[in-house]
């Protein structure tokens, strides 16, 4: 049995996140942003309801990044990205569960997520 640990945000909106990282995996074809790594995170806000929640970082947007910096990202820096895109979710979405689901990184916010987190 693989032990989980639970970690906690205080978002923009006012509530306390607890989350944990469940694994990654390719999106499946289907999915409107494949090819791409899709994150997944449960996440609870009032310890009842858990949910999970999707970061998508399509292979186009890191791609883009490795020709503009000369380098490939390695798995810490993609999940790093993933992370942070989560934690602006928990800043900018109001219902995650409900509004909160899928959330995207494009070229344009990897960018500004690898730069919050000092990766050039």
């Amino acid at each position: 049995m693989t032990v989980r640990r639970m970690k906690t945000y205080t978002g923009g909106q006012g509530y306390v996140y607890q989350y944990y990282f469940v694994g990654k995996r390719p999106a499946l074809p289907g999915q409107p942003d494949a090819p791409a790594t899709e994150f997944i995170f449960d996440v609870t806000s009032d310890r009842k309801t858990t949910y999970a929640v999707s970061v998508f970082l399509p292979e186009k947007a890191v791609v883009n990044w490795a020709g503009t910096h000369g380098r490939q990202l390695n798995d810490a820096e993609q999940y790093g990205a993933a992370k942070m895109r989560l934690f602006q979710g928990f800043d900018d979405i109001e219902d995650m569960m409900t509004n909160g689901r899928h959330l995207l990184i494009d070229s344009a916010g990897l960018e500004k997520l690898l730069a919050m987190l000092g990766v050039q």
